[in-house]
C-alpha cells in the first residue's frame, strides 16, 4: 500500500511517519499493492487531528479523530479502519453467498435483512443554479448539504458544510 503523509501547519517527524506506515501495513492483507492511503495531520487548538483515507478499487475507507497525541490517534484509527474493512468484507461475502442461489429461488423483497435501514426517502426537483446560489439555498433551509444541477457543467453536484465552518463541493467524475 502506498502511504502519503501530509501535515497541515504541522511538521511531520520521520519517527511518526515510520510508525504510521508500520501501523497501516497491518491493513495490507486486505488490499492489492495499488491501494493508496492518505494520512493528514493538523493542529486543532490543543489537539492533533488525524484523518486516514484508504482508496482501493473504487472503495473508500475513512476515519478521523483528534487527541493530544497523534500516535494515539493513529492507533485508534487503524483499529476503526480494520473494523470498517472487516465489516465491508463480511457484507460482500454474505451478498455473494446469497446471490449464488438467486437464480434457483426467487426471494421476496422483504426476505433479506440489510445491515442498514433507510428511514426516509424524498424526491424533489433539482434546479439549475450556480454554486454560490446553492450555498445560499442550503443556508436558508438550514441543511447540512444541498443537491443541485450546476449551471456551468449541467451535472448534479452537492454542496455541504464542513466541520471547520467552510463549504465543500461534490462533483461526479467524468
Amino acid at each position: 500500500m502506498k502511504v502519503t503523509i501530509t501535515g497541515r501547519k504541522v511538521s511531520i517527524s520521520s519517527s511518526f511517519a515510520q510508525r504510521t506506515e508500520k501501523k497501516l501495513s497491518k491493513l495490507d492483507k486486505f488490499f492489492e499493492s495499488d491501494a493508496q492511503a492518505e494520512v493528514t495531520v493538523s493542529q486543532e487548538r490543543n489537539l492533533q487531528r488525524v484523518e486516514i483515507m484508504i482508496r482501493n478499487n473504487g472503495m473508500l475507507f475513512r476515519a478521523e479523530d483528534a487527541e493530544d497525541d497523534a500516535n494515539e490517534v493513529v492507533d485508534k484509527l487503524v483499529d476503526v479502519l480494520f473494523r470498517q474493512i472487516r465489516r465491508n468484507k463480511t457484507r460482500l461475502e454474505k451478498r455473494l453467498r446469497e446471490d449464488a442461489f438467486s437464480n434457483d429461488v426467487l426471494l421476496e423483497e422483504g426476505d433479506l435483512e440489510s445491515d442498514f435501514k433507510i428511514v426516509r426517502s424524498k424526491r424533489f426537483p433539482v434546479k439549475p443554479m450556480d454554486v454560490e446560489e446553492a450555498v445560499l439555498q442550503m443556508n436558508l433551509l438550514d441543511h447540512q448539504f444541498y443537491m443541485f444541477r450546476n449551471m456551468d457543467t449541467n451535472e448534479i453536484n452537492v454542496v455541504y458544510c464542513r466541520k471547520d465552518g467552510n463549504y465543500g463541493l461534490l462533483e461526479p467524475n467524468a
